[in-house]
């Protein structure tokens, strides 16, 4: 870890920007996030995207703002007020890959006009000799919405005249012309031309004068450095000619219309596209159908998102040219922190954190700096990164934890294979989900990285027997037993964790396949793990550092796609261990691993973030918690659970001779039922509740690739599930399922709200900075994208906020304190007790902000019947401590009747004893406004008699 940043967050708040609600919206409600709490907003990209981007993620212009947020002028408004309520600002930055909008990311452009003589073919993770020779110094682009041949000749490719230039359009795609083929366009029926103006026309020649020009361009697959730039200065001359001459000239421009009229071709006749198709194929792209992609794209992507392309931040130019105005913003301290998205797709991340804290802070304390990095199990964060954390998947997985019950695990197990039939091991799971991924969607970057591997071994006699087959074969099992995201291999060498990982994986895919030649494995551990021995030239450990390098970029997206966006949706006994960088067969933690891991943090990474819901989570945070509480009453669910399914057995279709949906995509559709349902209906729900569960399950059930996927849709299944969702959320047959459903959810939702708040305590006291999601101070009842994105109202949130300033301020009476704290606990469900308790522990926060960032850390021990029932802990810095005691596992405390537990009555005789520094010392509970002055011990049955948190503050 770095040292100590300039700016340090006590706590963040993180906003998802979007046209109609950018910087001027976002300065509107800074003074909000202040009254909050609040010390850093935390916003989602904001440099320019494709247009009519929702969420900023497909950069096309590092250096220029996204217009749809707002001017220059707009955004330096929204940083002025942040810095007048001492607020900093941290923005999500996207250094792996581009959006490939062909007209917004010009550097893109130049790629598809100008191939590897492109003064920016250097951006681009583009492999210029590929597999298919077709596709030699070409770019694939899998873009169509059917075969090539299919699209060309329904006339919906077309040329399109741009000044001097040509271009294709194809529906709102516009590529590029190759401008030393557009001279074909030119010359096509030239003769009529001659006779139509003579030899002698000073037009005539201008027009053949620049065609000499266009012939004698470099061809695009020239690299050297002055015939690029002959290239980009001369064919900028001939367009600029050629733009003068049919401006004044009728007659050239008629010609060049009709050209290309007839190089456009008339649908229904196959041979007036042969004049296209062949100048198509002059291109430095193949334009293909979209499932091309998977066997043959020829650039790195984004996971297998083909219009995300990965750039190439290990060169110094592209670092230079991507980070002009990022230094400019962090510089003058307008952006005082980075959370950097998807770091394990770059070629060499510590190499780039040393890199970004140089250029943007060289000459005084470093930029605060998070990492979004899904840590496996057993996985540390690396010591020797440039950066101060992580965005908080490892914390938002152990809170998950502990309000999950193991001892119950059996049970709901026994549950799950009963009912979903599918009682396949996890890990086994997760080995030929990732094998599908490798065989479909990421096919073709595993071809690349075998004919790699193979061209290695060609070159070495002791591995020149390794056929390309096996080797294929060797690395897809390779990839599918990789136990983490990936490992961290440089030419500086490797360390234990890579070791490990690449050991791990290798021993398995040896166990999986006995029958393949083990000394084919040992090759390929061997260029993963590179070494420099005798008789190898520095060049060939060049080459085999590279290879290692390469595959390390391809392992976390294989990893991704494999488990979180399949295996999670294959297999969910308990959904709410589905999570980023979750291990659902882990279930449940105990208190002390939870303070182990918050130890831990304390001491490795304290400024690291504290999460618990994202833009990016499966589920909001409150729809888990709901869900977890199921670990609680595991017989109760069954019984529910069949109840349900006996009542909803007819409303399924049969699809191929079955029931669908299938039972394991009917248990995910009543848990996903029971996380979401909206508070305060208690009958048939709104219908955009209704399409919410559509969308969701119809998303699931094609992550999931069972029946349905997006490379391979199943219309029928599809159908049958959105059909079943729709019937049991309306009209009679909805009704009648409701009718038991709705009781079972309500004592379910009141169990979810005991966890939810504790979650909440207990992410405001651990060591780290806690972010709270923009919506979530109210109960975030969310699914996955593009759900957990939708619009908040802030208008509402300030105005309660207003209401409750007394009880956050401390000017309130102890009668007005009492009675607006009953209020909130008797209506739960609109939200405020929520609000009020987010507000309460981040303005605690900001004003003890050395104590939560830098304090000691010290759990305490609880006795008596109900112990295991309660987290307590104690933080410290100087003269100032705070105690904070939260309820766990408290199903069977909660009744429709009282919704919080609370007294004697459930918590007995238990107690909570003090280290020796909080004995004997006057504290005040933030929830309640009571005063306690303890000895050793606290009483639970006494401090939770009106609430059943406990936030006790005493300062010097």
């Amino acid at each position: 870890m770095i040292g100590k940043p300039q700016h340090i967050p006590a706590s963040t708040y993180r906003l998802q920007l979007r046209p109609g609600f950018g910087f001027r919206q976002a300065q509107e409600i800074v003074p909000y996030l202040n009254s909050l709490g609040i010390t850093d907003c935390y916003i989602s990209p904001i440099l320019a995207p494709r247009p009519g981007s929702s969420h900023g993620y497909d950069v096309c212009d590092h250096n220029r703002l996204n217009p749809e947020l707002g001017s220059r002028e707009d955004f330096d408004r929204f940083c002025e007020t942040l810095q007048k309520h001492s607020m900093g600002l941290v923005l999500d930055f996207v250094p792996n890959h581009m959006g490939v909008d062909p007209q917004a990311n010009l550097p893109w452009r130049s790629v598809l006009e100008n191939g590897p003589s492109s003064p920016f073919a250097c951006f681009f993770d583009i492999d210029w000799n590929p597999v298919k020779d077709e596709l030699k110094d070409k770019v694939l682009l899998p873009v169509l919405d059917n075969q090539y041949g299919n699209v060309l000749e329904a006339g919906k490719l077309q040329i399109l005249i741009e000044g001097g230039g040509f271009s294709l359009q194809y529906y709102d795609h516009n590529f590029p012309l190759n401008p030393r083929q557009s001279r074909l366009i030119l010359t096509h029926n030239i003769e009529a031309l001659r006779e139509l103006l003579g030899e002698e026309s000073p037009d005539l020649r201008e027009l053949l004068s620049i065609i000499f020009h266009l012939e004698h361009i470099p061809a695009f697959v020239e690299t050297a450095p002055e015939m690029v730039a002959a290239r980009d200065r001369e064919k900028a001359i001939a367009a600029e000619r050629l733009s003068a001459l049919t401006a004044t000239s009728t007659p050239i421009r008629e010609h060049i219309e009709s050209n290309v009229r007839a190089y456009n071709g008339t649908p229904g006749d196959s041979q007036s596209f042969d004049l296209l198709h062949q100048l198509l194929d002059l291109q430095a792209y193949r334009l293909s159908y979209w499932t091309t992609a998977v066997h043959e794209i020829n650039y790195r992507r984004f996971f297998d998102i083909n219009e995300l392309a990965g750039i190439r931040m290990e060169d110094p130019m592209v670092f230079e040219a991507t980070h002009a105005l990022l230094r400019e913003l962090t510089r003058q301290k307008l952006v005082t922190g980075l959370r950097l998205d998807h770091v394990d797709g770059l070629f060499n991340p510590k190499q780039y954190f040393a890199d970004l804290q140089q250029h943007c802070a060289p000459d005084e304390a470093p930029l605060y700096v998070l990492v979004e990095k899904i840590l496996s199990l057993g996985e540390n964060l690396r010591s020797d990164w440039d950066i101060h954390g992580t965005t908080g998947y490892e914390f938002l997985n152990d809170i998950v934890g502990l309000f999950v019950d193991p001892v119950r695990s059996p049970a709901l197990h026994r549950l799950y294979v009963r009912f979903s039939g599918r009682s396949g091991r996890f890990a086994d799971l997760v080995y030929e989900s990732k094998k599908l991924i490798v065989a479909t969607s990421m096919a073709s970057e595993l071809n690349v990285l075998a004919h790699e591997l193979n061209r290695i071994s060609e070159s070495d006699r002791r591995y020149r027997d390794f056929t390309l087959d096996s080797l294929q074969e060797g690395l897809r099992e390779v990839v599918a037993c990789f136990p983490v995201y990936r490992s961290y291999v440089t030419a500086e060498g490797h360390d234990s964790f890579d070791e490990r990982a690449v050991d791990a994986a290798v021993s398995d895919a040896l166990r999986r396949n006995p029958a393949l030649e083990p000394s084919m494995f040992a090759f390929i551990r061997a260029m993963l793990l590179p070494q420099r021995t005798p008789g190898l030239s520095e060049s060939e450990y060049e080459r085999h550092v590279r290879f290692a390098m390469k595959f390390q970029q391809y392992t976390g997206p294989v990893q991704a796609k494999g488990v979180e966006d399949t295996v999670f949706y294959r297999y969910a006994p308990l959904s709410s261990l589905n999570e980023v960088g979750g291990d659902p067969v882990r279930f449940g933690r105990t208190v002390e691993e939870f303070h182990k891991v918050n130890r831990q943090r304390k001491e490795q990474w304290p400024l690291s973030m504290l999460s618990s819901s994202t833009h990016d989570t499966k589920r909001g945070e409150d729809t888990r918690s709901r869900i977890s509480a199921l670990s609680e009453i595991p017989d109760d669910f069954r019984a529910a659970l069949f109840r349900w399914a006996r009542s909803n057995a007819g409303l399924k279709k049969s699809v191929d001779g079955n029931p669908s949906p299938d039972r394991a995509d009917e248990y995910l559709y009543y848990q996903t039922l029971l996380g979401a349902w909206p508070n305060g209906i208690a009958e048939l729900p709104p219908a955009g509740f209704v399409e919410r569960m559509r969308n969701y399950m119809l998303k699931a059930i094609k992550e999931e690739k069972v029946h349905s996927s997006w490379i391979h849709p199943h219309p029928e299944y599809d159908d049958a599930v959105c059909e079943f969702v729709r019937r049991t959320l309306t009209g009679v047959e909805g009704k009648r399922f409701l009718r038991t459903f709705l009781p079972f959810q309500q004592r379910v939702a009141q169990v979810g709200l005991v966890n939810s708040l504790a979650q909440l305590v207990l992410k405001a006291v651990s060591p780290g900075v806690p972010d709270i999601y923009q919506g979530t101070e109210f109960w975030d009842l969310t699914l996955v994208d593009p759900d957990n994105r939708r619009p908040v109202d802030f208008s509402a949130r300030t105005a309660i906020l207003n209401r409750l300033q007394p009880l956050l301020q401390c000017t309130a009476s102890a009668e007005h304190f009492e009675s607006e704290l009953q209020t909130m606990t008797a209506n739960w469900s609109n939200g405020e007790i929520k609000l009020f308790c987010t507000a309460a522990v981040l303005n605690l926060r900001r004003r003890l902000r050395d104590l939560f960032l830098f304090g000691d850390y010290i759990p305490l021990e609880t006795r008596g019947e109900c112990s295991e029932h309660v987290v307590a802990l104690g933080r410290q810095h100087g003269s100032t401590a705070v105690l904070a005691l939260v309820p766990r596992l408290c199903a069977r405390f909660v009744t429709p009747e009282k919704p919080f537990p609370i007294g004697r009555e459930i918590w007995c005789d238990t107690e909570v004893f003090l280290a020796e520094q909080f004995q004997r010392r006057r504290y005040r509970n933030l929830f309640t406004g009571a005063w306690v002055q303890p000895d050793e011990a606290l009483i639970l049955g006494h401090e939770w008699s009106k609430f059943p948190y406990c936030l006790l503050v005493t300062e010097n």
